[in-house]
């Protein structure tokens, strides 16, 4: 492709708007365009780009039995409805209806789509196992799109979904995937961390997502030094620290005039946060929630929403809190009536707690779960923070940043029982399929790739995903020897199957060397008149500083051996 009929041109200034390197570079470099928020028009260079990428992830799909099969965009609401998904993605799901008022989405996610067609197609358990896959367009309307392609409302993405017999077969299934996905990115140039994750409106059990590590990740990892612990925020676990034991003592009201943040409860009495409870008010799915953990703890508000099975969470408001009689600053688990409580198990060991009185300025002392109050719901429901306990070696734990590229889940049986995927045994008798799902999205694989490889001229593209191989820049193109050169080695180079992109623009050496750097492109072959001296060509890999001159002779070779071999 010659620059001068590229598609696209480069920015020299950095975009305002842009705050991701990623975003910025994709932007200057002319590879993508914003049509509205989180809506995007890729350029040839993306393209060409998004293109390598769809080709590994199909080889490797289809080399790990995959079937590739297209389900469509449009889908009738009323098979979310049937699942309660819609509830799930709530305002994330893009709605619509059609000429005759029959409510439609968006699809967010293919699951409800392949559920019910697997559920005409598979009858036996010689049906199965399965492995059905799509590269398709997805909406979802997120509330923030940022970052450029890492959080989008229209994406292409890859999911693939499994279908078995028993739990075994989805683990086997589910191993394929995980080998198959690191296959995936160390084809891409990508080094991965597999992290512990949520599986949130997804649903499911177990789940796992793939980290590409980086300073500007939107994603918090937690992980540990001393073993092989690793979990995204959401999920992470750790040991809390234990407050110091002692006989439980008998209530105590005491005053505690403007007191109501754990703060001024700690300095007022003179005691550690961590010997407090904070009450924190929650509306789930309409009903009040009061969550209790310990004062020197934050709750993780997706750990809560998934205690609880609620479909939409947020912080109580004023009139909530009001309207059930709750004292604010001074709520208090014990002698709370008709209010489903959440503890956290930082609660469970300690004693003798501070809490709130339920009337104003006023705490009580010597507080003990469950002498002095019950809970609905026990469990973890505590952010962790680095420097806290592993739960499974006890080192310290460490904290890092990372871009989400892949998630894998095992889904169960849920959305096949709702559905009526069902398959008969060999006895006869029918059991509900056990499902997997498995998802990639290009755009965030190709701006992750970018937020790994750059430096501050430009991308720096793994050979195996960059538009093009070699960037040809013939300079001081008024030499008729330097043109002749140019468009012969272009040929030459075409004809050998590298993928070239030939800067033929009446330009100076440094517009076009800043252009060349900017772009990525793995080879720059520079033709001058200082080169053809010695019948050679310079050559300079983007990822290294020197360059060296290679003989004119053969270097067509030379070079396809340098792009296979980058």
């Amino acid at each position: 492709m010659r620059i001068s009929q590229l598609f696209g041109k480069t920015q020299r200034e950095i975009p305002a708007e842009a705050e991701t390197v990623s975003h910025q570079l994709l932007l200057r470099t002319g590879m993508i365009y914003q049509v509205s928020a989180g809506v995007y028009s890729y350029l040839p260079l993306a393209w060409r780009v998004l293109k390598k990428i769809e080709n590994i992830i199909r080889e490797e799909m289809d080399a790990a039995g995959g079937q590739e099969l297209m389900m469509p965009v449009l889908q009738p609401l009323e098979l979310w409805q049937e699942t309660g998904r819609d509830r799930a993605f709530g305002k994330g799901l893009f709605t619509l209806c059609d000429r005759r008022d029959r409510s439609l989405c968006l699809g967010p996610t293919h699951e409800e789509v392949i559920t019910r067609l697997v559920s005409q197609y598979v009858r036996s358990y010689r049906d199965l196992p399965r492995l059905l896959y799509q590269i398709q367009t997805k909406f979802r309307d997120e509330p923030r799109p940022r970052a450029g392609l890492l959080r989008l409302r229209e994406f292409t993405m890859k999911d693939l979904y499994s279908f078995d017999t028993d739990e075994a077969g989805l683990s086997q299934s589910y191993d394929k995937m995980l080998k198959a996905y690191q296959n995936i990115y160390a084809r891409c140039g990508l080094p991965t961390l597999v992290v512990e994750a949520d599986s949130g409106a997804i649903g499911g059990k177990d789940s796992h997502e793939f980290m590409v590590i980086t300073e500007n990740g939107e994603d918090e990892i937690i992980y540990c030094p001393g073993c092989q612990y690793v979990a995204n925020a959401d999920k992470a676990q750790s040991i809390k620290s234990k407050v110091d034991s002692e006989q439980p003592l008998p209530l105590e009201e005491v005053a505690t005039p403007g007191a109501t943040t754990i703060e001024k409860l700690s300095n007022f009495l003179r005691i550690a946060p961590n010997r407090t409870l904070k009450a924190v008010f929650y509306t789930a799915d309409g009903e009040i929630i009061f969550a209790v953990i310990r004062g020197d703890l934050e709750i993780n508000e997706v750990k809560l929403k998934n205690a609880l099975r609620c479909f939409e969470l947020h912080i109580a408001t004023e009139a909530e809190v009001t309207g059930a009689g709750i004292v604010a600053g001074y709520a208090s688990p014990v002698g709370t009536r008709n209010i489903k409580t959440v503890v956290d198990d930082s609660v469970t060991p300690g004693v003798n707690f501070v809490a709130g009185a339920n009337k104003p300025d006023t705490h009580i002392r010597n507080v003990n779960y469950p002498r002095d109050f019950k809970a609905d719901i026990t469990t973890d429901i505590a952010k962790t923070h680095a420097g806290e306990g592993c739960p499974k070696c006890g080192s310290k734990l460490l904290s890092t940043h990372g871009i989400e590229v892949g998630h894998i889940f095992k889904l169960g049986t849920f959305l096949s029982e709702k559905l009526g995927a069902f398959f008969t045994d060999p006895e006869g008798a029918s059991h509900p399929v056990i499902m997997g799902c498995y998802g990639i999205g290009l755009g965030r694989l190709l701006a992750a790739a970018i937020e790994q490889n750059h430096d501050d001229k430009g991308i720096i593209w793994p050979v195996s995903i960059a538009p093009y191989h070699i960037y040809l820049c013939p300079l001081y193109l008024d030499s008729p020897e330097v043109v002749a050169t140019a468009e012969k080695l272009y040929k030459e180079l075409e004809t050998e199957g590298l993928e070239v992109l030939f800067d033929d623009r009446q330009e100076s050496p440094g517009v076009k060397f800043n252009d060349a750097d900017l772009l990525g492109i793995p080879i720059r072959v520079t033709i001058s008149p200082r080169t053809l001296k010695k019948d050679s060509a310079e050559v300079k890999k983007r990822s290294e500083k020197e360059s060296q001159l290679v003989p004119l002779e053969n270097l067509a070779e030379r070079l396809k051996g340098l792009a296979g071999a980058e």
